[in-house]
């Protein structure tokens, strides 16, 4: 059984509902006052929705796509009522999520073993924690997890790291500060192999400063783990932190041109009224999400559901 997000468990999740409670107390806030007293959805409503939408960094671009998209079918069913509005706005935002996960019952293909994971992203966006919440709940379903500390430029990063294989019970490769990342990588998917491993997990380091830098360490890091295992990575996660709203935006399109980005995970909904980032990322980028944080928990990781997300928003 997954424990990843919904899938397989009940249809709502009371922890996503916590987790997404400041954006929807302040998306509804803001449309609940539009429609006050109003019986159809009329300009004042839209320009409202707008307001909201922006207020929780669904981004310009994909704001001016729903409300469009209302206006359309406002001109063609003649007649749209305050009441339809949400289920109008949630079948709209539901197709701009349409490259999202699917129905697959689990976040990763496991008959590729081992299965190897890249991690990028910044500084400061909770990429180590969410290394850390994969390789328990991977390790929880069964999985035999290795983890690499591959971001050998900041000693925080391969420490705190340590303790999170501590914690979860798995192994971890290391080398010491400074090293060449990529020996790191080239170590770990060895020992996978050697070892029999589900799942290899391997943290970057995160920055932005210098992007050529950035684009040839992480080629470096592809080219070498290709040695071992032909097609790994198998996956290429970014982590963003949701409470940055439109500098996530800019960091997914740096890493894009950085290296093939295969999937998202965004962190840090619970803190955050813009958890309307979710939308405009998948939206604009055409990357599936895959996972989303909505809390400090291990289980506040989310396998991403779009149908869960937009119930939870809408409910």
């Amino acid at each position: 059984m997954s424990l990843f997000g919904k899938k397989n468990s009940h249809p709502q999740d009371e922890s996503l509902q916590e987790g997404l409670k400041k954006t929807k107390r302040s998306f509804f806030d803001k449309v609940s006052h539009a429609v006050l007293g109003k019986s159809v959805v009329d300009d004042e409503v839209l320009d409202s929705m707008e307001e909201a939408l922006l207020a929780a960094d669904v981004g310009v671009d994909t704001t001016m796509n729903i409300i469009e998209r209302l206006e359309q079918r406002i001109a063609r069913d003649k007649y749209v009522s305050v009441d339809e509005v949400n289920t109008v706005l949630c079948e709209e935002i539901e197709d701009m999520l349409g490259v999202s996960q699917g129905d697959s019952s689990e976040p990763f293909d496991f008959s590729k073993k081992p299965y190897v994971i890249m991690v990028v992203g910044v500084n400061g966006v909770g990429k180590t924690t969410t290394i850390g919440k994969l390789a328990m709940q991977l390790k929880a379903m069964g999985k035999k997890v290795i983890l690499g500390a591959a971001d050998t430029f900041r000693a925080a990063a391969v420490d705190q790291l340590c303790i999170w294989a501590e914690r979860a019970g798995v192994d971890i490769v290391k080398q010491e500060m400074g090293a060449d990342p990529a020996s790191v990588a080239f170590d770990t998917v060895k020992s996978a192999v050697a070892k029999d491993a589900d799942v290899v997990i391997i943290d970057t380091a995160g920055r932005l400063h210098n992007k050529i830098n950035l684009m040839n360490e992480l080629t470096k890091i592809r080219n070498v783990m290709g040695k071992v295992i032909p097609d790994a990575p198998h996956e290429v996660l970014l982590v963003l932190d949701g409470t940055t709203g439109q500098n996530g935006f800019m960091q997914a399109k740096e890493f894009t041109k950085a290296t093939d980005v295969t999937s998202l995970a965004v962190t840090k909904l619970d803190g955050t009224a813009k958890g309307g980032v979710v939308i405009g990322i998948s939206d604009q980028f055409h990357i599936p999400i895959k996972f989303i944080g909505v809390g400090e928990g291990i289980n506040d990781l989310k396998y991403f559901d779009k149908k869960e997300f937009i119930e939870s928003l809408f409910n």
